[in-house]
């Protein structure tokens, strides 16, 4: 019967982990919402550029996948009155290593690009770090009103 359980709980699992993804916060990527629509674009000289951390939040699926895994895999590893110990300390297990994973997952290298525009005004963007800028580049600043993204 566990056995039975044990397909189940892994493809709920895995399908929980994969609804985690976010949306992209590269300056190459437009989601469909972002198409067909205008932009203000201004120009200017790339000022500084820092290394920073994208973190995403948690959304706790990594920490109830691996607890239910880890429990699952600990019942099923333990007999007669350890299968209950074995459960919660595989669950505990699973919790934990399913978080870190999680974090590790949500953090993107990103840029923090400080422009000097045309205007003489200083405007800062970070995004993915998928696209490298240097200073005294000249870039252009792509704005809808919501989000505003740096490109060559």
């Amino acid at each position: 019967m566990k056995a039975k359980l044990a397909l189940p709980a892994t493809l709920a699992a895995c399908a929980l982990l994969g609804a985690c993804a976010g949306p992209p916060t590269s300056g190459n990527v437009y989601t469909s919402g972002q198409t067909m629509n205008e932009q203000t674009v201004r120009t200017g000289t790339v000022e500084s550029v820092r290394n920073v951390t994208i973190a995403n939040p948690d959304t706790g699926v990594g920490t109830m996948s691996g607890a239910a895994l880890g429990g699952l895999g600990g019942s099923m590893a333990g007999s007669g009155r350890g299968e209950a110990a074995m459960g919660i300390i595989g669950a505990v297990a699973g919790g934990l290593i399913g978080n870190r994973i999680e974090n590790q997952a949500n953090n993107k290298p990103g840029f923090e690009i400080t422009v000097r525009l045309d205007s003489g005004e200083l405007r800062s963007v970070t995004q993915l770090a998928d696209e490298l800028f240097r200073p005294g580049e000249r870039v252009r600043l792509l704005s809808n009103g919501y989000t505003t993204r740096v490109t060559h």
